[in-house]
């Protein structure tokens, strides 16, 4: 077990609460971007895009992705190149 000193406590509860900020700003701009004026599909695809934001930043730093082997972190992101495809043939199914 790796015993951390104060100061990389301190680091890590800054970042984690630095991240979690971001999490509530792109909440917030999800919500904006509902109510705006625009086509549906431009909604649409920047509620995605927010998503995919908000769901990168979650497992870089609460899953700890940010720090591991890039082997784990290619086997984590599999679903998320493999779901678009796998949507898209559903979808004309």
């Amino acid at each position: 077990m790796t015993v951390h000193s104060p100061e990389q406590l301190a680091h890590e509860h800054r970042r984690y609460l630095q991240v979690f900020a971001w999490l509530a700003v792109l909440t917030a701009v999800e919500l904006a971007v509902i109510y705006m004026p625009i086509p549906h599909l431009a909604i649409g695809l920047m509620l995605v895009v927010l998503a995919a934001t908000k769901a990168a930043l979650v497992a870089l730093f609460y899953m700890h992705l940010a720090v591991e082997r890039r082997t784990l972190t290619y086997i984590a992101l599999t679903p998320a190149v493999l779901w678009p495809p796998a949507v898209e043939a559903e979808a004309h199914h």
